[in-house]
């Protein structure tokens, strides 16, 4: 009788090592298998029935294989944060990572727009029937256009704001009022304005982490903030700009919450005020609240809440006053949504489809880091800020009111999910921001964008 063959104690680790990286993998493949179902599943539902009102669902594009002058930037930028993303954000001093974190999101951000060259990737994507610009025309007298705003905001009238207008806060038309006011006006400066805002979010980011202790997570994370498929739609989408509003109310909320005297309250302040913005950029925005109290917790305090509760009741109020009221605002724009594509497109297709465009925006890393942050059971920044980005895309998700058109709405939240990659193996790093890449890039060259 033979005996099995005895195992040595370190083929035992190997494999045990081996384990979370198959989860990995195996996990980002189901990311990305959803994905492809969701994609079979829309083509057949659209070209059945027509209720998806999507040419390429679940994404608003185009089959569109093509290049661009911004290719070979996007190849380059690419390859320079694979090869070299992690090790210089080892290294920089932290207040040159920030400022390098932004311009290189800003350079994959803007290489992807223009991929599709600067009118139809920058310059003529927010002058369309649907988008703010049509409208800013209608704010030379600003105090009355904000009185007659919910007026306007049902459909079926030539005085009805075009759809991005009446689905928003006029905070959203009032920022692109006030570039055309300073000179800045036209399509060009929109996308412009757009695509460098929405670069900031991921060094707002790392300055949320390092504020709550985390500052090697946040060099860990850096180069995956960079390289995020999301950059696809960053360019050019106003929802870039909402995203850049937002995370930066919650950077300055986490750095409150490690500062007394007057640094702490200006910058609970600053963090009140663009909380108060958010909520007349979106609607779906006031979910922040979720990752607002995630910071609170992490933090373990409550010290800053006043001073930012006083910076958000400065904005409502002063929108308030000037005529326009969020409350009797948000009905009408439940009444719009139903009387255009939101009151066909099937709920029960788009429920889970809507993840599916989480997952390709946040890229396979940011899926496979996601398992890991749920599997932990810690309190660290990263796991309960992921805890809350999440819970607040399911809210958003079960809502109904975000039927389609995620992949834009969505960059507030999707935005900070790539930050789950730092919890990947240091080893394995590089394949991952490879395969981050490898999909944005993809995306944005067979698929003609709406944003």
């Amino acid at each position: 009788m033979h005996s099995p063959p005895l195992r040595s104690p370190s083929a035992d680790a190997e494999r045990a090592a081996r384990s979370p990286h198959r989860l990995d993998l195996l996990t980002a493949a189901a990311g990305l298998a959803l994905f492809a179902a969701a994609a079979v599943a829309g083509a057949v539902i659209e070209h059945t029935t027509g209720t998806l009102r999507a040419p390429w669902p679940p994404l608003l594009a185009h089959w569109t294989p093509h290049v661009g002058p911004g290719t070979p930037a996007a190849l380059l930028v690419a390859a320079l944060v694979v090869l070299y993303g992690p090790a210089v954000a080892g290294r920089l001093s932290w207040p040159r990572l920030i400022w390098t974190v932004w311009l290189s999101a800003m350079a994959w951000t803007w290489s992807l727009a223009l991929v599709d060259g600067w009118r139809t990737g920058v310059a003529d994507r927010l002058t369309t029937r649907y988008e703010y610009l049509r409208g800013v025309g209608r704010f030379d007298d600003v105090g009355a256009a904000l009185r007659d705003f919910s007026t306007h905001i049902a459909g079926g009238s030539p005085e009805s704001w075009p759809p991005h207008i009446a689905g928003h806060p006029p905070g959203a038309v009032l920022t692109f009022v006030g570039l055309d006011r300073i000179g800045l006006g036209g399509g060009g400066w929109a996308g412009a304005f757009c695509i460098v805002t929405g670069g900031s979010v991921a060094a707002a980011v790392l300055v949320t982490l390092r504020a709550l202790g985390a500052e090697h997570t946040a060099r860990s994370a850096a180069p995956f903030l960079v390289l995020t498929p999301a950059a696809v739609w960053v360019g050019t989408s106003a929802d870039g700009y909402f995203a850049a509003v937002a995370a930066w109310a919650l950077a300055l909320l986490a750095v409150a919450t490690g500062r007394r005297g007057r640094r702490g309250a200006a910058a609970a302040l600053g963090s009140g005020l663009l909380l108060g913005l958010t909520l007349y950029l979106s609607y779906g925005l006031a979910l922040m609240a979720l990752p607002a109290l995630a910071i609170l917790l992490c933090a373990r305090t409550a010290r800053p809440v006043p001073v930012v509760l006083l910076g958000v009741t400065a904005v409502a109020a002063t929108f308030t006053l000037l005529g326009f009221r969020w409350w009797e605002a948000y009905p009408l724009l439940v009444e719009r949504y139903h009387q255009g594509s939101g009151g066909v497109r099937p709920y029960a297709y788009w429920v889970w489809a809507n993840l599916a465009c989480v997952v390709l925006c946040a890229g396979p890393a940011a899926v496979a880091g996601t398992r890991r942050a749920l599997a932990l059971k810690s309190s660290t920044p990263v796991v309960l800020l992921m805890c809350a980005f999440l819970t607040a895309l399911l809210a958003a998700d079960l809502s109904g009111m975000s039927k389609a058109e995620t992949e834009r709405i969505w960059l507030p939240f999707t935005l900070w999910l790539p930050m789950a990659a730092s919890l990947l193996p240091a080893r394995g790093r590089r394949g991952w921001l490879g395969a981050q890449a490898a999909l944005a890039l993809l995306t944005n060259h067979l698929l003609l964008t709406y944003w």
